[in-house]
């Protein structure tokens, strides 16, 4: 079957899956396979439980007409979301970076979509199965697409370009996270450069946060950019208070209050300004966007619990939104401080050094109380409280019967530290 023929069937049904516990009547479920899964096993089972047809890329004894045999279903699905994508002639925003990617594009969803009909990534599908499964979701009334684009690896972004095509992008920054896939600093800044390198090979436009040196120099050669920034930018802004939520001043105009914890949220609001200001999105409109999202998710998420106030950021860290995290929260104004701190994934042979980096800031600071969880603070020398997971965490959490107190949570998502708060 031919891919203007598979399309034809996915204009009939227009909806994908790749799960059978999500699955809904006339779905087409494609059978991915992976070390630990093979999906094919359950495609009659997708059939009978409603799928139009079932994408297969190994030999099912059966005869049903709605199997649709392929060389590779992964393959398929990736081709069959840039032929969807080559259907449309509307901005596709391409967003990446080490943190604040996925704050960034809420941010840029929210404000576009006050103006626009926009289409964005859903929660963190942001790999090499989620971006192709948002491109797929977009629908034919859509004048604007966000994509989402996690990467750990060079090449990574560079393959999702392959079938994304993005007009525009975004490089919120370039921090040491992954750094077991990327091979350094350096390697980071070559696999997310790819999303630059594709916007300048096809006369793309770049959004560039112009207080990163290294963000204009990755991006020349781009003959399209708008840039943001604290000054000489084309959109500028100021933080005027982050106790705790930031305020920002944009510059001769007006002022943003967010719910966003952390003057390191500053560079993601202007960069919704400024794609915003782009595309002609009114002031007002941008303005009640930004000042109307509530993080969640667990990321810089502000919650009360009893008298308590808790900075959940537990979706993820590497030792950069780690740093900026506890900076942050040293910066607070407020009495009775406890940290809560997670082990930090994916950092290959700089492990140990970046958590011991992380012991020596913590240590520079005064705390209540500092808990250590899990990871490579278990090979570190330091004096602070030690648990080896969450749920250790959690239990100690309970007994100290906390009152006034700001606790900051956070960790890689392997250490799963939502769990101190869990009522399990």
């Amino acid at each position: 079957m031919t891919i203007e023929q598979l399309y034809q069937i996915f204009s009939e049904h227009p909806s994908v899956q790749t799960d059978t516990r999500k699955l809904k009547e006339g779905d087409i479920f494609f059978a991915l396979k992976g070390p630990n899964f093979n999906a094919n096993h359950f495609a009659l089972q997708a059939l009978q439980n409603g799928a139009a047809y079932a994408v297969i890329d190994e030999d099912i004894n059966s005869d049903d007409q709605r199997l649709i045999k392929t060389n590779d279903v992964l393959a398929t699905l990736q081709e069959l979301a840039k032929y969807h994508r080559q259907q449309f002639n509307i901005p596709f925003i391409a967003i990446t970076g080490s943190n604040g990617k996925t704050t960034t594009k809420e941010l840029v969803s929210a404000v576009l979509s006050s103006h626009y009909t926009t289409y964005t990534t859903q929660g963190n599908l942001n790999n090499h199965i989620g971006v192709p499964l948002t491109l797929l979701s977009i629908k034919k009334d859509a004048q604007m697409a966000v994509i989402e684009m996690g990467a750990n690896h060079q090449k990574e972004i560079e393959s999702y370009c392959a079938y994304t095509l993005p007009t525009h992008g975004i490089i919120t920054n370039c921090g040491k996270a992954h750094l077991e896939g990327f091979g350094g600093i350096e390697g980071v800044r070559k696999g997310k450069g790819e999303l630059f390198d594709f916007l300048r090979a096809h006369n793309g436009t770049a959004f560039i946060f112009n207080g990163y040196d290294y963000l204009q120099i990755m991006s020349k050669g781009i003959q399209h950019i708008f840039t943001y920034g604290t000054s000489d930018a084309m959109v500028n802004g100021n933080v005027t208070t982050s106790e705790p939520f930031l305020e920002v001043q944009i510059t001769n105009n007006y002022s943003i209050q967010t719910h966003l914890v952390g003057a390191y949220n500053l560079p993601n609001v202007l960069c919704a300004v400024a794609v915003g200001k782009y595309f002609n999105v009114p002031e007002e409109k941008i303005k009640s966007s930004i000042e109307n999202y509530f993080p969640s998710n667990s990321r810089s998420q502000m919650m009360e619990k009893g008298t308590n106030k808790i900075i959940l950021d537990a979706y993820n860290a590497n030792p950069s939104s780690m740093k900026l995290a506890i900076e942050n929260f040293a910066k607070l104004h407020v009495p009775n401080k406890v940290l809560m701190l997670g082990g930090m994934a994916e950092l290959g042979d700089t492990s140990l050094a970046e958590h011991e980096a992380i012991i020596a800031l913590i240590e520079k600071h005064r705390w209540d109380k500092v808990v250590l969880v899990g990871g490579d603070f278990a090979k570190t020398k330091h004096s602070l409280m030690y648990f080896n997971n969450s749920i250790e965490a959690k239990n100690w959490f309970v007994q100290q019967n906390f009152q006034n107190t700001y606790i900051l949570i956070k960790g890689s998502r392997s250490m799963q530290m939502e769990k101190v708060l869990s009522d399990e």
